[in-house]
């Protein structure tokens, strides 16, 4: 295991891609005390770096972020679940602060990366909580490795077939400008007026920093490939599911997350009002308050 690196950075929050300045609006607008993150630590999988966050005792909970996201797009979440819970957050491969290699970037190889973090860090069964492209990840590693996963949380995820539908996104998930970042923002978020242009010129240039474009365009380049999608897995899942899910999502919409709980034996489906994308930061009491009782049940 690599050394751990400096702990105690406050509101050093380093959201990259599509997340990039989400917190920043949503402090003020929100009224919402930003906690500070747990001290960042990195391990070796595969000969390459990855960071992650780890804090608290008691079952095991991993958070996997979506695509151009990283760790800290659970900064609201972490400390909450700390308490009763042993949490990680890690950058996935490719993204955040871990390492990028050049490479394809498949379901697989995000799937075999949290596979072996867990081998890395003795984590013999956790609970994965994913987020869109994490929710995909998280699926896909909850019927591969059914012996691994206590639980299954599925925010807004990604990762169904189109059903016949033509293969396209709504908008360009890998901007190379200032305002195309924008429009991505305006689409993933409800309060869309919050998305100065201020905003995304940030998210824009802690973009460029992070240089995560590789990556986002070798994982869109495989994304409507017919192998990786979840339909024909999702009735093998053992682990009790629940399916969060903004009800103003325009990326991936509520019939998304109605076929995720049609396909899942037994999974829980909740909406949230007034909320896009990524539910965790933009009603993150709501979101915390489901998830912790969704994990105290038996």
């Amino acid at each position: 295991m690599l050394k751990n690196r400096k702990a105690g950075r406050g509101f050093r929050i380093r959201i990259s891609g599509l997340f990039a300045g989400l917190l920043l609006l949503s402090v003020p607008a929100g009224g919402q005390f930003v906690p500070p993150m747990p001290p960042e630590k990195a391990v070796e999988i595969f000969g390459q770096r990855i960071q992650y966050y780890e804090a608290g005792q008691g079952p095991n909970v991993i958070f996997l972020h979506g695509l151009g996201g990283d760790a800290t797009n659970w900064v609201f979440n972490l400390a909450p679940l700390a308490q009763n819970y042993h949490v990680y957050a890690l950058d996935q491969i490719g993204f955040g602060d871990s390492a990028k290699p050049m490479m394809e970037y498949k379901i697989e190889t995000f799937v075999e990366f949290l596979h072996a973090f867990m081998a890395a860090l003795n984590i013999p069964r956790a609970t994965l909580v994913g987020n869109s492209l994490g929710g995909w990840i998280a699926a896909d590693f909850a019927a591969r490795y059914p012996d691994k996963v206590e639980k299954l949380v599925l925010v807004d995820a990604a990762g169904l077939s189109l059903q016949g539908e033509t293969p396209r996104l709504p908008v360009d998930l890998n901007p190379a400008s200032v305002s195309g970042m924008r429009r991505v923002l305006e689409f993933i978020v409800y309060n869309k007026q919050a998305m100065s242009e201020e905003v995304a010129r940030a998210a824009f240039e802690r973009r460029m920093k992070r240089g995560d474009g590789y990556t986002i365009q070798r994982v869109m380049a495989g994304l409507f490939a017919g192998d990786q999608f979840l339909d024909a897995k999702l009735g093998s899942i053992q682990a009790p599911t629940l399916i969060l899910w903004g009800r103003d999502d325009g990326l991936t919409l509520l019939s998304l997350g109605e076929r995720f709980q049609k396909a899942i034996p037994g999974a829980q489906l909740v909406v949230f009002d007034q909320c896009g994308h990524i539910p965790q930061i933009e009603k993150p009491v709501e979101f915390n308050q489901t998830l912790l009782k969704f994990l105290s049940q038996p």
